[in-house]
Formats: C-alpha cells, structure tokens, sequence
C-alpha cells in the first residue's frame, strides 16, 4: 500500500505564512502525497510551486463553517479553478441540515458540484460529522449521490471533533463505492490512518503527512 498517495497534506491554519506553504508543498513533491490542502489565499502559489510534479491543489469552499449563500460558495468554487485548485472540498450549510430544509442542503451542494464538474475538478462534500446526527449524516451521503459528487469528508478539522471509524464506516456503506470517502481531522500517526483505510477511507486529510510516513505519531491538531 502506498499510504503516501492517500494523503492530501493539508495546512489550512489561519495564520498559515507563504514559508509554510512553500514547507508543505516541498514536503508534498518529496513524499509525493496526493494533494496539498490549502485555503484558497494560497492556490496560485501553491500552483507555482507543484506545476513540474504530481501533487494536485486542494482548497476549501465555505470554510470552516459552511454558512455562505449558495451563490458565494459557487462563485468561491469558480475563482478557486480559475487560480490552479484541482480538488475542491466544500463544507455543507450544516444549519440547513440541522433545520431539516433538504432542498437548501442539495442547492448549496450542487451549485459547487455543478462549477466542479464543468472544469473536471474533483468535488468533495465535509460533513462536519461531530454536528451531526448518524440519520443525518446518512441523508446528506444519499443527496451527495444524487448530484454527483466526487467525495464524502468527515470534518474541517476546526469543530469540536475529527474523523472516526464510526463515522467512515458509515459514511461507506451509505454511499457504496459510487463515491470516495475521505477521513480528516485527528489523523496523526500510521495507526490512524491505517485504521481509517480499513473503515473504508481512501483519501486522509492531514497536517500529519511526514509523521504518518515515518510511522510517528504528530501532535499536529488537523
């Protein structure tokens, strides 16, 4: 197994400088993980800096707290693919979802997938799983499906919790293997990582990358 290519080595802190980003791509190209994870500030710069390797860019849309308009997230989605991003991960109006208004829930998801879909970028849908309910999880899985999205996400990595292998195990069986699934959020050692790829996992979301390489244990908090 190839733990690097599951990785999506992620630095999505606010106080984030260039010298750490130009660190994570360095580290990125060296370990040759999937992609680099970063706020969409540094999409153009990290394009520099991974367009003669196999690294992709990845940026977030709505983040951290998935409360945007529709519209906002679909025009984030749009400027994020014109400035170099190859992956997009959007959070849900988890609001929406906790208010039980469905149709704003696949609104909001659509709008981003739709935008991803006309570039070929890969969408993945955060859940913030530690807001939600097992039933509403399950719910916004079965919509993820129904628009066409590339990838379902546990977690921001800012909320009160990160992945699991509850949620991962459960997140597969809902949406089969028609979509990814991808574990974020306290993925810090080889165990972790290793214990979410047996859940059914296969993109981890980390800060960790170089540990979870080494077979060391990060005290990295995404």
């Amino acid at each position: 197994m190839k733990l690097n290519r599951y990785i999506d080595h992620t630095n999505l802190k606010p106080d984030a400088t260039q010298e750490n980003i130009a660190t994570l791509c360095q580290e990125a190209k060296q370990y040759e993980f999937m992609s680099v994870c970063v706020q969409p500030t540094w999409v153009s710069y990290a394009t520099e800096q991974l367009k003669d390797s196999i690294v992709k860019v990845c940026t977030v849309i709505g983040f951290p707290h998935g409360a945007n308009d529709p519209r906002v997230k679909s025009f984030e989605t749009q400027q994020a693919i014109e400035n170099g991003a190859d992956e997009v991960d959007m959070v849900i109006n988890i609001g929406a979802v906790k208010s039980g208004n469905w149709a704003l829930v696949k609104e909001d998801i659509q709008g981003v997938v739709d935008v991803a879909k006309e570039h070929h970028v890969v969408s993945k849908v955060i859940l913030e799983t530690c807001l939600l309910t097992d039933e509403e999880k399950i719910k916004v899985c079965q919509i993820c499906k129904e628009v066409g999205a590339d990838f379902v996400k546990t977690s921001t990595g800012f909320s009160t919790g990160g992945a699991n292998v509850h949620d991962i195990a459960l997140m597969r069986e809902s949406v089969g293997q028609d979509l990814g699934v991808k574990a974020s959020g306290g993925v810090r050692s080889k165990e972790d990582a290793l214990a979410m790829i047996e859940a059914g996992a296969n993109r981890l979301g980390a800060s960790s990358g170089v540990a979870i390489c080494q077979g060391l244990v990060s005290q990295e908090e995404y």
